[in-house]
């Protein structure tokens, strides 16, 4: 039996009216703690994708690790509650935090990085995290309250991928952000996913930093022609529309997924291939967009 589904006209206007934007951007107050927590980390990037599947949190661990190459000291916080796969990447698996009475210590990570991820806190790292929405808000303010990074010079910030509740929230009560980072792949539906998320950026007043391309050419390792699997032009020209600056295109490298399944950051394991070069370069772009010297 098929129901019939009603929408008011109160909510189509508010979904489609501009008048939401006032709703949207109303930011209440960064509670104390949070601040205390986050008052000896200089920088904080945002890492966000619109939809999942774009090798968003592949993006966020390299880069991090890339920012600590450079001589950085750099942590990621994984606020992925439902898919905290950063502890999988770093070969970090049933590693668990220090709890110092009410406040959590960062895992270390490689090249001396601090995490923490909700993957941390499982059983087991395939366990499903069931959680209604006000659960998931108190987890996300636990995590932002609680961890003590102590001096860092960049947080990287893993979002979970899409445009809902949590991405409010947490946008909201970050101090300073210095900026997001968008992560698409050059499919014209990631892209269209991606452009929901730059807008959702842009309507509450946090800057965009730029965006990434991941998954663009693909070299055939047997006869060396380059494919693009998944199109090309779709990203760079979202950028044009709204004025960003494309941070850099990442190739589809078969290594980067080998590397990433082993646990090992591929800028940490493979330092001269194209894929780490081009995170480098990434990273000096962020760098100086951030004041990062």
């Amino acid at each position: 039996m098929f129901h019939r589904l009603y929408i008011s006209a109160s909510l189509y206007q508010g979904v489609f009216a501009e008048e939401t934007e006032g709703i949207i951007v109303s930011k209440p107050a960064i509670p104390d703690e949070i601040k205390s927590a986050m008052i000896d980390v200089k920088h904080k990037i945002v890492i966000l994708s619109g939809k999942g599947g774009v090798g968003k949190t592949t993006i966020a661990t390299n880069i991090a690790m890339a920012f600590a190459k450079a001589g950085h000291s750099s942590g990621i916080l994984d606020v992925d509650i439902y898919g905290p796969n950063v502890p999988k990447l770093l070969g970090l698996e049933g590693q668990h935090p220090e709890i110092d009475g009410e406040f959590i210590r960062p895992v270390p990570g490689p090249l001396n990085t601090k995490i923490m991820s909700m993957g941390f806190l499982l059983r087991h790292s395939d366990d499903a995290i069931a959680w209604r929405g006000p659960i998931v808000a108190k987890a996300i303010m636990q995590f932002l309250g609680n961890v003590r990074w102590g001096e860092l010079d960049v947080l990287l910030v893993d979002l979970p991928p899409g445009t809902g509740d949590e991405i409010l929230s947490i946008l909201q009560m970050i101090p300073d952000i210095d900026g997001v980072v968008i992560v698409t792949t050059p499919q014209e539906v990631a892209v269209l996913d991606a452009r929901r998320a730059i807008q959702l950026v842009q309507k509450m007043n946090v800057p965009l930093l730029g965006l990434i391309e991941n998954m663009g050419k693909f070299v055939c390792p047997s006869c060396g022609e380059s494919h693009m699997l998944f199109g090309e032009g779709a990203a760079l020209k979202a950028t044009q529309e709204f004025g960003l600056d494309h941070l850099g295109t990442l190739p589809l490298d078969p290594n980067i997924i080998a590397l990433s399944d082993r646990g090992t950051p591929f800028v940490v394991e493979a330092p001269e291939s194209q894929s780490s070069m081009k995170f480098l370069e990434i990273v000096k772009q962020l760098s100086l967009k951030i004041g990062l010297s």
